[in-house]
């Protein structure tokens, strides 16, 4: 499973180091990334499987982010899953409609956030091989 390559958008340290942290472990390679900028810089070096984005960014947040990677033809498949603490009604319909594939609430429950990885990166490969 280390082929497998997940960028991780989100501003707070303490957050991303957590997240990686817990990854890391189960074989996933985590490419870290402060903000939207960066985040499309690092698109721009290395091959992502997968992409959890918080939503509360600086400069660019997660719904412009969203906007500027579904625009670019290179990146329209990347799976994007919204991590974010806004759990109020109607806040997953937003994310997905903006073009996210799937939502995490923060806080993260460790117990299933591995499993809920691995479903979204299983669903990807199942719009892959049907197109």
């Amino acid at each position: 499973m280390s082929n497998i390559n997940i960028l991780l958008v989100e501003d707070d340290r303490l957050n991303r180091e957590l997240i990686s942290d817990f990854l890391n472990p189960h074989g996933y390679n985590i490419i870290n990334a402060e903000d939207g900028f960066e985040a499309l810089e690092k698109l721009e070096d290395y091959y992502v499987d997968l992409i959890l984005l918080d939503i509360q960014l600086p400069q660019m947040n997660g719904l412009e982010f969203i906007y500027k990677l579904k625009n670019n033809f290179l990146f329209t498949d990347i799976p994007v899953v919204a991590l974010t603490a806004h759990a109020m009604l109607g806040d997953k319909k937003k994310f997905i409609d903006a073009g996210c594939d799937g939502y995490i609430p923060k806080p993260i429950n460790v117990d299933v956030f591995e499993s809920q990885v691995k479903q979204h990166l299983k669903n990807s490969e199942m719009v892959s091989v049907l197109q």
